[in-house]
């Protein structure tokens, strides 16, 4: 059996500056601590994140969210066996500020350093929250990725599908800015909806009168937008139940989407042991309600790790850290930043790709 191990993970690829420490082993890991600091307010005013202010921000952030992790866990720099960093994919002045951060780190002390997708990261979740054993269903929904995983080892990962244009916490947040509802989208539209009757607005599913799995948000954002314009224009502005019920049909048509596609993803595999969400759209509760339906009618078991593990943060990037480790993984100081980093190397890019590399 392989030793306990005690990782220390650090994650800065979009606008969360988070440090971890983990304890374990593959088979079973505990979080010593996870910390997290949010930049939501330093992007508020801008309906958006920053890439600018996001990467300044984690550089002045990670020096102090790793001494806390490190207080709260009740361990020294001494008592680390090794540092995992996101290396990508994600906004490149941030991913860059964490992979510095976690060099100096791995130099000073003399400890192995681990680069860690941070798709990766969300996607064993739930072997760390969980158990749940190898091979699963992973639907990995957030802000910049929306794509369905099959997850067969801590390094085997066969994409099914995906979004071909916006992820959907993309189109929540633009939603958000179209109805002027503050920033983070994603649960302000939410809160609006419950006040809101989904069946006023006759809102389009995309993409579900093809095969496959693949999925696009940016017409469903486009047919909000022209409602609004529709409503405003009829009547001079929108009313707070106009808003609401807008809020409502967006929000049902995003889950009936996502739970007509991964119906489709779960009935096109065999041999699966559940069904996993993750990414900080799966905080959703009606989105979470209509996947555990699928996984109910395809028999399997459905799980969604606590929201602090959906959302970005450093306890995911540690364990997948330990699990590259126990595989004799290592990086050195020629470790880069990566903005464009896919999981399954051998599927097509699904938006394309250019000098970075592939975008998904």
């Amino acid at each position: 059996m392989p030793r306990p191990l005690t990782i220390l993970g650090l994650e800065s690829s979009c606008d969360d500056t988070g440090a971890a420490i983990l304890r374990g082993t593959g088979a079973g890991a505990s979080i010593l601590s996870n910390v997290v600091a949010s930049q939501t307010d330093l992007h508020a005013a801008f309906g958006g994140v920053v890439p600018e202010i996001a990467a300044r921000a984690h550089a002045e952030k990670l020096d102090l969210v790793t001494e806390e992790a490190l207080a709260k866990a009740g361990v020294s720099l001494a008592d680390i066996d090794a540092i995992a960093v996101t290396a990508g994919p994600g906004l490149i002045g941030g991913v860059l500020s964490g992979v510095m951060a976690a060099k100096g780190l791995a130099m000073g002390l003399g400890k192995p350093l681990i680069g860690v997708n941070h798709l990766a990261g969300h996607a064993l979740t739930p072997v760390l929250t969980d158990a749940m054993r190898f091979p699963y269903l992973m639907l990995l929904v957030s802000g910049g990725h929306c794509q369905f995983l099959r997850v067969d080892a801590p390094d085997r990962f066969h994409r099914l599908g995906g979004t071909i244009d916006d992820a959907p916490g993309e189109a929540f947040d633009k939603v958000a800015r179209l109805l002027g509802l503050p920033q983070p989208g994603g649960p302000s539209v939410e809160a609006e909806a419950g006040k809101g009757d989904p069946a006023r607005f006759d809102l389009p599913r995309p993409l579900m009168d093809r095969p496959g799995c693949d999925l696009s948000f940016s017409g469903l954002k486009t047919a909000v937008l022209r409602v609004r314009d529709t409503l405003v224009s009829a009547q001079g502005g929108l009313t707070e139940g106009d808003r609401a019920d807008l809020c409502a049909a967006f929000q049902a048509a995003v889950a009936d989407v996502l739970a007509g596609k991964s119906a489709r993803a779960l009935a096109a595999q065999t041999g699966l042991t559940g069904f996993a969400v993750a990414g900080g759209v799966a905080a959703n509760k009606t989105l979470r309600a209509q996947l555990e339906q699928v996984a109910g009618d395809a028999g399997l078991p459905f799980v969604a790790p606590p929201l602090a593990l959906c959302t970005d943060n450093a306890a995911m990037i540690a364990f997948a850290g330990l699990m590259a480790f126990e595989a004799g993984h290592r990086d050195d100081m020629h470790l880069s930043a990566r903005p464009r980093w896919p999981l399954d190397t051998a599927a097509a890019p699904m938006i394309g790709s250019g000098k970075k590399g592939a975008k998904a």
